[in-house]
């Protein structure tokens, strides 16, 4: 019973494993906050209507 109690403290496998979630939820918190902090800029960088990328491009095709 003491090795087996011994042998169960020894080993770390598991800890990787925890690390490497806790480093997911991390990233997964960043991109979140980084999404909800730039949605609505992003929205509008490249939204459409007459000042968007499509029609920006429409008009330099339209020039060529």
């Amino acid at each position: 019973m003491r090795t087996a109690l011994l042998q169960f403290l020894r080993d770390e496998t598991g800890a990787t494993a925890i690390e490497y979630a806790l480093l997911g939820v991390l990233v997964a918190v960043a991109l979140a906050a980084s999404f909800a902090v730039l949605g609505d800029s992003l929205s509008s960088l490249f939204g459409t209507g007459a000042g968007g990328p499509a029609a920006i491009i429409g008009e330099a095709a339209d020039t060529l």
